[in-house]
Formats: C-alpha cells, structure tokens, sequence
C-alpha cells in the first residue's frame, strides 16, 4: 500500500520525494488496528512538520489515512506515515510548502530478532531531534559496518559519547540501574515508553566507550522490535540473556497499544 493524501501515489510524486529529499516520518508497528505510543507518534509528526514545515498536519487526518492503509489486512505490519510537499523544488525549497501525507505499508519484522553485534563510528545526523528523510550518512555508515562483518553502527558524538543506533536508541544496565545517553539524539517513541513503564532506577548520564566494559547489559529499542539485545559493542561482550532484558521485553509489550 503506497498512498498519498488517501489516493494511489503516482510516479512523479514518489520521484519528487527521492530527488527532492525533504521531509520526516515516524514509523510504526500496527497489530490488529492498534499501536503502542500512537499518541507519540502523532505528536512526533506535528512537532517535526512545524520544524520543517511552520506548519502542522492533522492529527485525526493521519489517524484516518493509517486506518485505511490497514483495513482488510492480516497480521503485524509495519506502516510508514512521511510528510513532506511533492512540489517543493531544488531551486526554492523556500516557497511556500504544503506538506501532504504519505503512508506505506509492509509485513512487519519478526518481533524476537538475534541480538546485534555494532562497532560505533564518530557521527552526528543533520537536525537529530527530528526524524527526518536524510538517511544517507546512516545508511552509508551501516553498510560499511556489515561489509566488515557487524550487523549494525552505534554512533558517538564529537566528546567520544554514545547517542544513538543509526535507526535505534539504545540503553544500558550497569547491574543496578538503566542507562540512557545523554548526548544530543533522536527522542524515541518506543524508549519513552520504556521510560515510562519501567518500574526500576533509571538514570540519564554520559556513557562513553571506555566505560562500556563496566556495563552488564545493552540493547536497541524501536518500533519495529521493541527490545533488541546487544551482544556486543566494538568487541566489548554484553550478556545478550541477562534478566533484565526479559523484564525490559515484559514491560514494553505490557504498554496498552492504542486504536488507530
């Protein structure tokens, strides 16, 4: 399912969005009509359509436009909701825009998947507090990162900090407490749900690479999988079964998924 504005996309329309390059998405898994941290999602879209944009999309219009990518379909799937104006050119990008709503749909990944193994390399996205279009620099750092045998990259700020998975956040366990980065990255859905839900001591704190061997546990959240384990960082072992990552997985799939 690829529509635009509820109509079928056409080709100069999806050329616009790959020539173009400018807009923001939010992604999200949709098990039968429902979603965890729809709420997030939503403000997530209005947030980053007045950064990019100066203006804000319909919530009840997405909402409408998601349940109609979904309906008559069976199991979990993975929908795509990007914003972005198919008429905005390369030459003014400063014209005045008027952003439409673009939903695809897919079969959603298995929700266990293995745990990743990542080397980090030194990189900071474009805007990140936005979750926007621009994921060459990502996608380049990942390919590179799996032709050298990892499955995926961790990126580190300009102090040599931990802030984010190219399409992930990620957290630690130090045996007593969660971890979150406190470098500049992208604000998950999924992690604040996480946030939210977990019943332990949780704190937000520089976590540099040298410190990861004084760690128990890691892991990778987004919408897709929820908790994914780390097996490993730049060749620094995690215990991909420790106990605390059930208690994560628990926890999350505990969050009440709201109806689209």
């Amino acid at each position: 399912m690829t529509e635009l504005n509820g109509q079928p996309a056409g080709i100069r329309e999806l050329t616009a969005l790959a020539m173009i390059n400018y807009g923001h998405f939010t992604t999200m898994r949709v098990e039968d009509g429902r979603v965890r941290g729809l709420s997030l999602h939503l403000d997530r879209l209005i947030r980053d359509c007045g950064v990019l944009f100066g203006t804000a999309p319909d919530r009840d219009r997405i909402r409408e436009l998601a349940r109609r990518a979904v309906a008559d379909t069976t199991g979990p799937l993975t929908v795509r909701v990007t914003v972005y104006d198919p008429d905005l050119g390369l030459e003014r990008p400063g014209a005045e825009a008027e952003p439409r709503i673009l939903v695809t749909t897919r079969p959603a990944a298995v929700s266990s998947p293995p745990p990743l193994s990542v080397r980090t390399a030194a990189y900071r996205r474009d805007l990140p507090e936005v979750k926007h279009v621009g994921l060459f620099g990502l996608l380049r750092l990942r390919r590179q990162a799996q032709l050298d045998g990892y499955d995926d990259v961790l990126l580190t700020d300009e102090r040599g900090a931990v802030s984010e998975g190219a399409t992930w956040n990620v957290g630690f366990y130090d045996g007593r407490r969660l971890l979150w980065p406190d470098a500049v990255c992208l604000p998950g859905v999924t992690q604040e749900l996480l946030r939210r839900g977990h019943g332990g001591p949780q704190h937000t704190e520089r976590i540099d690479r040298e410190r990861l061997g004084d760690l128990r546990a890691a892991f990778a959240l987004n919408a897709g999988v929820g908790v994914r384990p780390i097996r490993s960082i730049d060749g620094v072992e995690f215990d991909p079964e420790h106990p605390v990552l059930d208690l994560l997985r628990k926890e999350y799939t505990a969050t009440p998924a709201e109806p689209l």
